[in-house]
């Protein structure tokens, strides 16, 4: 998955905590929103970062899951700060799970 085809899925998905992400579309988010939130800090408009912030809040939360959905593991384990970096770096599960059928590549 491309970067632009990422960030509009996460976007798409806005509040969707069911189903699974790949580790593309994860990471190409994150960038993404890395990117936004660094340019908007150059420019050091505050209230516009926070606005930001909160828009892509519940997106990013969203992709999170879904990408420990991906590797097997509960949603829940985005709550717990050096583990779920590792897995968000794990690769996907190569066959379906719990959480539904592998994610295109």
């Amino acid at each position: 998955m491309g970067f632009v085809q990422s960030v509009e899925t996460c976007l798409k998905k806005y509040v969707v905590f069911e189903g699974r992400a790949s580790r593309s579309e994860f990471w190409w988010f994150w960038l993404a929103t890395f990117a936004v939130s660094f340019l908007i800090q150059l420019l050091h408009i505050d209230w516009l970062s926070s606005i930001i912030s909160l828009a892509l809040l519940l997106p990013s939360l969203g992709v999170a899951v879904r990408r420990m959905h991906d590797v097997g593991k509960s949603g829940w384990f985005v709550l717990i700060p050096i583990y779920n970096i590792i897995l968000a770096a794990t690769p996907s599960q190569p066959t379906e799970n719990q959480w539904g059928p592998v994610p295109t590549e």
